[in-house]
């Protein structure tokens, strides 16, 4: 009768911190306008200013006061059509067909079934998970057309040919999945108890304000599912956070190398080495497939444009930056280059796995013998909130790790930035005169560091501020959370855990 009643006063208390104000977030309206248009124009800035015609950055970006539009434009490769040139029927078909293929490989392989959760209904949802094991089976199949075909295997070729028309494709993708679930929450009852019987459809705490653009963006329906004909239904959100487009971040890391290849006849070690280990970032992420379950984006956003352009535009366009960049400007690290890259990598992931792992341990038997020694708070929702060990350290430290193994992801590229010029070019005699490493490509011309070194930073360095940014907002939204939820029982452990991320710092 005691766990009873613990039950349901940890539910009523959970209820009671889902039902309180939550406020705006990102800003409110504006900063949701911004983001969702701002962050697209950026990758679109990304793809042009670092590009395999001129420069990275574009010569021009280098003496803004005798900028000339027209100079510009032919430097960055702007579209010979213009606006229309941005956009392409036949890649957005392609890119269509390959989110069909994803939904297929979902129905059809296995996978193990868990439920989610427990919602505000009491109810939970069921979920299918084997993103792993599509993954596996497209890569064997671009694995072994590779091997037939090598570097010019069509797949590698259609995404660097068409790389600024799948952009396009995918974004138009996310605004409309972003709206057709919009729309589709209307039908969603606010009153629970008019709900018919198992109907576990419910919105999103913070994501009915009522305002048009900031409910679009951070998502109205919590858990928004479609049923498609012959495929059955899908959860919307859990498919699309590590589907499609993680598995296009790889791919897109394949093709870049792939082009490294044809335009130089040679892959480097950088290349090898980001490809190799954000591989085994995905693969990992997707093997632990179901403890997305008890994520902040599962359990509290909505689906909207935030998790609808992440998912399917940002990460697979701008955390492959890094390959896109050595396959115009190859870098070679060497055997210490490399291994100071693996130990940098490993220490990150050491604090993630282990931190993450203590957690799971202490919340899947707190009498386990590998955390029974530590410490904690038991809050009136029946939560208890770890305060030594890893989680003493800091409130997040399995963020601190996250955010360092973003480093080599980064660092291979060096101190970026190259010009693309022609070898029978005066600029190309100095830069022989001057020892540069000249690096000459399949067309003719020739890759140099020159004015340009260092100014590509801006591009490929840009995912380690974004992602610390990323994180530092989390951990904000996350205490926020845990404010209503836990109340003074928050205070508490706030002052047993005084840091957020790094200990002693922050």
């Amino acid at each position: 009768m005691a766990g009873v009643t613990k039950s349901k006063a940890a539910a009523a208390a959970a209820a009671t911190a889902k039902t309180q104000p939550h406020g705006y977030e990102f800003g409110g309206p504006l900063g949701a306008f911004g983001v969702s248009f701002g962050l697209p124009l950026l990758l679109y800035v990304f793809t042009f200013a670092c590009n395999d015609i001129s420069g990275c950055p574009a010569p021009s970006l280098l003496s803004p006061s005798t900028l000339n539009l027209e100079t510009l434009k032919r430097e960055v490769g702007w579209p010979a059509d213009g606006f229309w040139g941005l956009a392409s029927w036949r890649v957005t078909g392609w890119t269509l067909a390959y989110y069909l293929l994803s939904a297929v490989l979902y129905r059809v392989l296995p996978g193990t079934e868990t439920e989610g959760v427990v919602l505000d209904n009491g109810g939970r949802l069921k979920y299918k998970f084997n993103t792993v094991y599509s993954t596996l089976f497209t890569v064997s199949l671009v694995i072994a057309g590779t091997l037939a075909q090598g570097a010019e295997f069509p797949l590698w070729t259609f995404m660097t040919d068409n790389y600024l028309q799948l952009l396009t494709a995918n974004i138009l993708i996310s605004m409309a999945l972003a709206t057709f679930v919009y729309v589709r929450s209307f039908s969603v009852s606010e009153n629970p108890a008019a709900r018919a019987p198992g109907d576990l459809r419910e919105l999103a705490a913070g994501g009915h304000s009522g305002n048009l653009m900031y409910d679009w963006f951070i998502g109205r329906e919590l858990n928004p599912r479609i049923t498609l004909p012959l495929l059955g239904e899908y959860d919307i959100k859990s498919f699309m956070e590590l589907r499609p487009g993680m598995l296009g971040w790889m791919l897109f890391n394949y093709a870049h190398m792939a082009k490294q290849y044809r335009t130089f006849g040679f892959v480097t070690d950088s290349i090898v080495f980001i490809s190799l280990v954000q591989t085994l970032y995905i693969i990992d992420s997707q093997i632990m497939e179901p403890a997305i379950l008890t994520t902040i984006d599962i359990t509290t956003d909505g689906f909207g444009m935030m998790l609808s352009f992440g998912d399917l535009v940002w990460v697979p366009f701008l955390y492959s930056t890094q390959t896109r960049y050595l396959a115009v400007h190859p870098v070679s690290l060497g055997w210490l280059g490399v291994a100071g890259m693996g130990a940098v990598l490993v220490t990150g992931f050491s604090i993630f796995r282990l931190a993450n792992s203590q957690k799971n341990n202490f919340r899947t038997n707190p009498d386990d013998p590998r955390v029974a020694h530590l410490k904690y708070i038991t809050t009136k929702t029946g939560s208890r909130l770890i305060v030594s060990g890893w989680w003493g350290l800091a409130r997040h430290i399995n963020y601190l790790g996250d955010w360092i193994q973003s480093w080599p992801y980064s660092l291979p590229t060096g101190l970026a930035g190259y010009a693309v010029i022609a070898a029978d070019s005066v600029a190309a005699t100095a830069a022989v005169a001057a020892g540069e490493q000249v690096f000459a490509r399949a067309d003719g011309q020739l890759v140099v560091g020159g004015a340009a070194r260092g100014f590509g930073m801006v591009f490929t360095y840009f995912y380690v501020l974004y992602f610390a940014i990323l994180l530092i907002h989390r951990d904000m939204r996350d205490g926020e959370k845990c404010a209503r939820k836990y109340g003074e029982d928050w205070e508490k452990y706030k002052k047993l855990v005084r840091w957020h991320i790094v200990p002693g710092i922050y």
